[in-house]
């Protein structure tokens, strides 16, 4: 997901300016007469009337949920481009907002999430991923595209073909499957024919591996290694709108509204 403006630094910046003139007018007026409303300075009254406000978007938005709008098709079929999801912030650990500091343990992530997370070659980029490694796991991906975890070979079943784009913005048709991993979660992907990128890791304490679901497709925790413990956003919820206004997009689709991420 795009990188652009610190949008979590700006809104606690201008909630605790807007708390911040509040305050100290309320300290400069005290013991004096009363003002009526009218005649508070201009200033006071957009702080009063902006604080309430950012104060509530800033506790949602940091601790319970927060939308994301997916740009790329690095997580095809599961999530398509033009997707607005909502992310569960909650789902491992409550983190202060800016700081990302973990102040309460709320649950572990799982294999087999679909989670946000910062990027970590360049940490102001959202990712998207699905959780494939946990810390201690050894991971091999084999040049016939098929995953091993701990010396286990995934399960696969084909589920037909699945048009999309290639490389070059044809329209495409390529194989469909069913992955089940080790703790029985089942999802949706496709590969590619002749693409592969082969490799064994091995996943470093407080580190996870990412996959995306468009395996042939994606930049991930093949190419850049793992992302740590504390780059993690949230898990992915749902979608609540589809619209891609990108060059041949769909325009908005309304069947995409309410699909659970899974």
């Amino acid at each position: 997901m795009e990188a652009g403006l610190n949008l979590e630094l700006i809104l606690v910046t201008l909630t605790a300016l807007s708390g911040l003139i509040i305050l100290v007018y309320a300290l400069l007026r005290r013991g004096k007469e009363k003002l009526d409303r009218e005649k508070e300075p201009l200033l006071v009254d957009y702080a009063k009337s902006f604080f309430p406000i950012l104060l509530v978007v800033v506790v949602l938005r940091s601790f319970v949920a927060e939308p994301f709008r997916i740009p790329s098709g690095s997580m095809i079929p599961t999530l398509e481009i033009g997707d607005f999801i909502l992310v569960k912030k909650y789902s491992y650990g409550i983190r202060l907002p800016v700081l990302h500091t973990k102040i309460f343990e709320t649950g572990e992530p799982k294999r087999g999430d679909v989670v946000v997370f910062r990027y970590p070659p360049q940490p102001d980029v959202n990712f998207i991923k699905r959780l494939i490694g946990l810390p201690g796991d050894q991971i091999e991906w084999t040049p016939d595209k098929k995953l091993i975890i701990n010396g286990k070979h995934v399960a696969y079943k084909k589920d037909g073909l699945y048009k999309t784009k290639d490389r070059l913005d044809r329209d495409t048709k390529v194989s469909k499957l069913k992955e089940t991993l080790p703790n029985n979660i089942t999802h949706d992907l496709i590969v590619f024919p002749s693409r592969t990128r082969p490799g064994k890791w091995v996943v470093p304490k407080g580190h996870y591996f990412m996959m995306g679901d468009n395996r042939d497709n994606s930049s991930d925790s093949r190419f850049w290694g793992f992302v740590p413990e504390e780059n993690l956003v949230g898990k992915a919820s749902f979608v609540w709108m589809h619209w891609n206004w990108q060059d041949g997009g769909d325009g908005f689709k309304l069947s995409r509204i309410g699909t659970a991420v899974d």
